[in-house]
């Protein structure tokens, strides 16, 4: 299969050792099973922004990859995704996710795409994981056919993380970029920065350019200058 190039790169920090549950161990658990249990699959996260849905869709692409299998990430927001021919072929890997699906809701020729290789993948034991910020059953799909075969998917919410636990994710990402957040520093972030793990990982990563820039440590002072605030 020749696969048309993408401008798509799995973010390196999105995998599931940085995942922090909290509420949602139940589809951490499901995620991490899904390369031993060889069989067809279809599921469908939703939630808030910020609570971690492309975070999984990219970390199981990630670890699929790692474990000699084959997977895409595709977030329907990217303006460099090609048309819906990007889905012609994509039955032959094992697993495709799918992120913000909803995007391509009413759009039919992108519905007629997702349909094709819904059916095909079922047909070749592939796993079509989807994420979008509500329930399949509120996605104003056109084609009722695609509206059946979604609302036919195993559904998991994703509860955004509480505070204590947004703050050992939020200690967890920055070990991981190699940077010591003291204690006192990543309460200043949670307290000024929009408390999901979205905005407070982008914010994370603009302090790390800017340490390696400055050769600095992870102050309050010196968040605060940097992300102005």
């Amino acid at each position: 299969m020749a696969q048309i190039p993408l401008p798509i790169r799995l973010d390196i920090y999105a995998r599931f050792s940085t995942f922090v549950a909290g509420e949602n161990q139940v589809v951490l658990d499901h995620l991490l099973g899904i390369s031993a249990d060889q069989r067809a699959q279809i599921l469908w996260i939703w939630g808030p922004s910020g609570s971690g849905k492309s975070h999984l869709l990219q970390a199981l692409c990630a670890s699929e990859n790692d474990s000699g299998r084959s997977a895409i990430y595709l977030p329907m927001k990217n303006p460099g995704l090609p048309g819906p021919g990007v889905l012609d072929g994509l039955e032959a890997l094992d697993f495709v996710a799918i992120d913000d699906v909803a995007q391509i809701a009413g759009v039919s020729d992108w519905e007629y795409a997702l349909f094709a290789l819904y059916n095909e993948l079922l047909t070749q034991d592939g796993c079509l994981l989807m994420a979008a910020s509500r329930p399949p059953s509120v996605i104003a799909f056109s084609l009722p056919d695609l509206a059946s075969r979604a609302a036919g998917a195993v559904v998991y919410r994703l509860e955004p993380l509480d505070e204590d636990a947004a703050l050992v994710a939020l200690k967890e990402h920055a070990s991981c970029r190699g940077l010591e957040l003291p204690d006192a520093s990543a309460h200043y972030l949670m307290r000024h920065v929009e408390r999901n793990m979205s905005a407070l990982c982008g914010s994370l990563e603009k302090l790390d350019v800017a340490s390696m820039v400055s050769q600095r440590r992870l102050t309050v002072p010196f968040i605060r200058d940097v992300l102005e605030i």
